[in-house]
């Protein structure tokens, strides 16, 4: 009962195709997002935002990024671990090179070379997709990784070849990055830009872009036919798709570890990304945000779970039982709800709109 929306009539198209278009939903994301901003830096243990929600933010970044390109276009990619790797260190190449330039502007200017990345090997998807795209994609993870380790100019020529982020200031006396930020800065900035950035990537899906990719990933001959250029659609996805994965990988090495190194954006990075908008939802802004938190908290759960129930458990043996769990939810996802959490997540809500009469 308190979910139905009677009463609430549209006398718009424009309120009709709302994100949010039960008041129901738009009181409860008000609360939210109050909870999220004021209660969580208050009452958040350090550990809580250092090692939980600052990951979960970044993750989700790169998750978006993955889900516009393989969930809204169906290009599948396995290069997302590079291109993250892309935007660390062209931002800390911009970080160094021009002190002057704030952090926000690195971040974003870090997002727009890893577009031009991505478009360059975006191209083979005009002629090849599925399996072979992948494998193409996987070349590029590879690719990356290896020119940011052989040539030591991207780190400055450190003879570790691991380089800690400059620290930078957000306004003032406040720092983002550096000994001088604290874990509640980071967060509240990470809340800020990522939501900031989920929101203009959920109208994009909304807008005639967004429009060309679903065509292109449901049928692309039929799209082609009735007007739809490939070209444009599948470079525009792989630019944008790139553009949120390298301020992801920007955010990463700046504002969570505090460190730029390649071998941290190797192969298992990629499928860690592919993972979360598998459990999470193709072609959802939602089961971004829900499969990273998902990988982010299963292996704290799983370390745990032998604490809390008084077992004793080696640590290879939690960590292979994590393969082993992530490994079952995608052929359970894949097979029972390709669509994952998020698709869950929907049909909880139209029952709930029905209840007491769910179908």
């Amino acid at each position: 009962m308190i979910y139905r929306e009677a009463g609430q009539f549209k006398s718009s198209y424009g309120a009709d195709q709302a994100i949010f278009p039960i008041r129901q939903d738009r009181i409860a994301l008000v609360i939210l997002l109050a909870l999220a901003v004021v209660a969580v830096p208050l009452f958040a243990a350090p550990y809580w935002l250092e090692t939980i929600l600052v990951p979960f933010l970044v993750f989700s970044m790169a998750a978006i990024g993955l889900n516009l390109l393989t969930g809204y276009c169906g290009q599948l990619s396995l290069g997302t671990g590079g291109f993250m790797a892309c935007g660390a260190f062209f931002a800390y190449k911009l970080s160094t090179a021009f002190p002057e330039l704030h952090i926000v502007l690195v971040f974003l200017l870090s997002g727009l070379g890893t577009a031009f990345v991505g478009i360059l090997f975006g191209i083979p998807s005009l002629r090849i997709k599925g399996f072979y795209l992948a494998v193409a994609t996987l070349a590029a993870q590879f690719f990356l990784v290896w020119m940011f380790n052989k040539f030591p100019w991207w780190n400055n020529y450190s003879p570790s070849g691991v380089i800690s982020a400059p620290p930078r200031a957000l306004f003032g006396d406040i720092y983002l990055t550096g000994i001088q930020a604290t874990p509640e800065i980071k967060y509240s900035f990470l809340l800020v830009f990522v939501a900031v950035m989920a929101l203009v990537a959920k109208n994009l899906t909304r807008s005639r872009i967004g429009r060309t990719w679903m065509a292109i990933r449901d049928m692309d001959i039929a799209a082609e036919i009735i007007g739809i250029r490939p070209l444009v659609a599948k470079l525009s996805a792989f630019a944008i798709s790139s553009f949120y994965i390298g301020i992801s990988g920007a955010l990463w090495a700046f504002i969570y570890t505090g460190s730029v190194e390649a071998l941290a954006f190797d192969i298992n990075r990629s499928f860690q990304v592919l993972f979360m908008i598998i459990i999470g939802g193709l072609g959802s802004i939602l089961g971004s945000f829900l499969g990273a938190a998902f990988i982010v908290l299963l292996p704290i759960l799983l370390s745990n779970a032998p604490t809390a129930l008084g077992l004793e458990i080696s640590v290879e043996l939690i960590s292979h039982m994590e393969f082993m769990i992530f490994g079952a939810l995608i052929i359970f996802f894949l097979i029972v709800e390709p669509h994952g959490l998020a698709r869950l997540w929907q049909i909880g809500k139209e029952k709930l709109r029905l209840w007491p009469f769910p179908y």
